[in-house]
């Protein structure tokens, strides 16, 4: 079969519509702030698949389970690998922020600080609690959780829902086949919408540049660096060791998965990303209850970049206020943060409301300060939406070779760019292959 043309790659597609955002924004910034809503409409149309997704995914995957505590058993360990790997990327954060201290100099004063931008964030924060976030997991309505697009309100249903037709056995058998028709049929349309790919990048880039400026850059770009290093260092150090281990090559994998990252790096949103993730770990080799249960889970419990971000952004804060932190409070910090970044995907603008929930934690640290980032958070959430994405991916890939879940063999030929030996997962078929694998 003959090789496709270049410019006809997605990958190819959405990196030259980048460039051509950033272009639009340096030459008429205007005009391309007015794209927001090319970037704006094409994450609406991969978030309203998330939820339909998820729950296919997950049902069928526990109808196929043996036992109903095999479901518990993967909860249980990718709740674990979550908190370690979670906890040494807020730790990583903590270390570089310290060592590079980029608030050092600024001289903020909190007293003449614009509190009306950041109100929203600061107020959001003041409901932010940890009895709120487990509450807000139990959906009013089932209807509701998924009209509201909540994933883990979806995820609990659906894992009932899964249990439910397990415990029926051969008596739901064709409801079973039916909701994995249902999977097949909308990871088709996630093919389809991703053809708009390019365009939604675009949008978002050019709103970025066009909005904020890149002179914007300047007076934050310590900051700015130190995350983008941290989080690139976690990637290949932390996540590289942690492939090596369980089997694979981390830089293969992620040429596997460039589509995805360019697609997250475009609209600034994992979750833009999420139905196709799902597909190819599946075509991996990772077995679909592991895929289904760790990947929407991950998106609450396992956000490495966010907790990397929130660290030195909370830290960064405190050095640009003058304000000195003994050990105890820097640890007393991480340990809030441990709590207020499982919240983070959950709650709308989550980055500002979740650090403000931690800074009104350690009144020494002033609120105010969150008006040092309005400027250059949007430019430092590429940095933490692909570090999301990538830690969450390489989970799937520990959980599920931890759980005895994963065809090593079949992942490793395909990262090799070889021809598997085993048959692909259905769902993964019936979707089209040029839209789903990587070329």
């Amino acid at each position: 079969m003959p090789r496709r043309p270049f410019y006809t790659n997605l990958y190819f597609q959405v990196l030259v519509a980048i460039a051509i955002g950033v272009v639009l924004g340096v030459v008429d910034p205007a005009t391309a702030a007015a794209m927001k809503p090319l970037g704006d409409g094409f994450i609406k149309l991969v978030k309203m698949l998330i939820a339909p997704i998820v729950f296919t995914t997950v049902v069928v995957g526990i109808a196929h389970m043996g036992e109903m505590k095999d479901v518990g058993r993967i909860g249980l360990r990718a709740l674990v690998y979550f908190e370690v790997v979670s906890s040494l990327a807020l730790v990583i954060g903590l270390v570089v922020v310290t060592v590079l201290k980029p608030g050092a100099g600024l001289n903020f004063d909190p007293a003449a600080a614009d509190l009306s931008s950041v109100s929203a964030y600061t107020s959001g924060a003041q409901h932010l609690s940890t009895i709120d976030f487990v509450l807000n997991v139990i959906p009013d309505t089932i209807v509701g959780g998924f009209a509201r697009g909540e994933v883990l309100q979806v995820l609990l249903f659906s894992v009932l829902f899964g249990l439910a037709l397990l415990r029926l056995g051969p008596r739901v058998h064709r409801l079973v086949e039916l909701i994995e028709m249902t999977s097949a049929a909308l990871f088709e349309v996630v093919a389809l919408i991703m053809r708009l790919a390019p365009i939604g990048a675009f949008g978002a880039m050019a709103f970025t540049i066009g909005r904020y400026g890149l002179g914007s850059l300047v007076a934050l770009g310590k900051l700015m660096i130190g995350v983008y290093i941290t989080c690139a260092f976690f990637v290949f150090v932390v996540l590289g060791a942690i492939a090596r281990a369980t089997g694979f090559s981390l830089v293969k994998f992620l040429k596997y998965i460039a589509e995805e990252i360019l697609i997250v790096l475009g609209t600034s949103s994992s979750e833009s990303a999420l139905p196709r993730i799902m597909a190819k770990l599946e075509h991996l080799g990772c077995a679909k209850p592991v895929v289904g249960l760790v990947v929407p889970t991950g998106y609450s419990f396992n956000l490495d970049g966010t907790s990397i971000y929130m660290t030195m952004a909370a830290i960064f804060v405190a050095q640009a206020s003058g304000v000195h932190l003994s050990l105890a409070q820097e640890i007393g910090i991480l340990g809030v943060l441990l709590l207020t970044s499982k919240g983070a995907a959950a709650v709308t603008g989550s980055g500002f409301v979740t650090l403000a929930a931690t800074l009104a934690a350690f009144p020494t640290i002033p609120v105010a300060g969150l008006t040092l980032l309005l400027g250059v958070d949007r430019f430092m959430s590429e940095a933490r939406a692909i570090t999301n994405l990538i830690g969450n991916a390489v989970a799937t890939m520990v959980v599920a070779k931890w759980d005895g879940a994963l065809d090593l063999e079949r992942a490793n030929a395909i990262l090799d760019g070889r021809e598997p030996a085993a048959a692909a997962p259905a769902t993964v078929l019936a979707a089209t292959p040029a839209a789903i694998h990587a070329d």
